[in-house]
This record gives structure tokens, sequence and C-alpha cells, in this order.
């Protein structure tokens, strides 16, 4: 599907899905949403976690969860991860670390993914694995040293 975005088309998952509204969402209000703002977030959310992921999350929102993909695309990823003062890749090794306290595996997966994609090596994310051991908590790095091994092995690395 085609979905709209600003006035640039996307696709997303198979057909073709041309609304008014902007990113494709029926229900948005405009009056909360920041065109500019969203549009940077897919660009970058994008580009750090693959078109084909965050394509399909658009894809299979629905009512109950399309404000959170609003909310993710506007406000994390072209908002936050746009602010200068820190580059990609400083932001995923601080994501990685983040995600580690707080002991999402499937979060922390998808950026470790996203890490490789903005050039921090597989060096780099052990070394930020095994600080978080110290701060975190040792069962904490072992199960994302587990998760990243995961996504190592996927990618062949």
């Amino acid at each position: 599907m085609t979905a709209m975005v600003g006035m640039a088309r996307i696709v997303v998952a198979g057909a073709d899905r041309d609304e008014n509204c902007a990113h494709n969402f029926t229900d948005c209000t405009p009056s909360t949403m920041n065109q500019d703002l969203f549009d940077q977030g897919l660009d970058t959310r994008r580009a750090v976690l693959g078109a084909a992921y965050v394509d399909a999350a658009i894809a299979n929102a629905d009512d109950f969860s399309r404000p959170l993909q609003e909310l993710v695309t506007q406000y994390c990823w072209g908002d936050v991860w746009n602010r200068p003062g820190l580059d990609l890749r400083t932001r995923s090794m601080l994501n990685l670390a983040m995600l580690t306290a707080l002991n999402r595996p499937h979060e922390l997966k998808l950026h470790v993914k996203g890490a490789l994609n903005n050039g921090v090596t597989k060096e780099e994310i052990r070394e930020v694995l095994l600080q978080t051991a110290i701060y975190c908590g040792v069962p904490a790095a072992v199960d994302s040293f587990r998760s990243a091994r995961e996504v190592f092995k996927e990618l062949g690395l």
C-alpha cells in the first residue's frame, strides 16, 4: 500500500490508500500534529530502524494504537532524535543502555539493529552493555548480551 506522508508518498505493505490526512491516519487531529516534525521523524525512524519495520508499524496501526504511532514518530523521532547536540550514534548507544536498564529485550533488539545502522560497532555495543552490568545490574546485562547476540547471528555478524 502507499500511504501519504505530507505531500510525499511512502510505500507501506501492499495496497494503495490516498487519504487527505497526514500519514494516512484517518482520525488524526490537525491541531495536535506538526507535519514537519512528523515527516522528519518518519525519515529518521526509517533510516535508523529500517523502512520495512517502520512501514509495517504504521500499516498495522488501528484506532487503538494509531495515537501511539503518531506520538512516537512525531515526538520521539521527529523532535528528540533530530535535536542538535548528540549525533545518532550517541543516541543509539544511550538507548541501548536505557533499554537494558528497563529490561526491554524486544526494543533492545530493534535498537541494536538501529545502532549498527548508525555506525555503532559490535565492539562498541559490547562496551555499552558491559557498562550497564555495573550500573543496571548483571542480570539485565546478561539478557541484553543474549539479545544482542541473537541480532548479530541474524545479521551474520
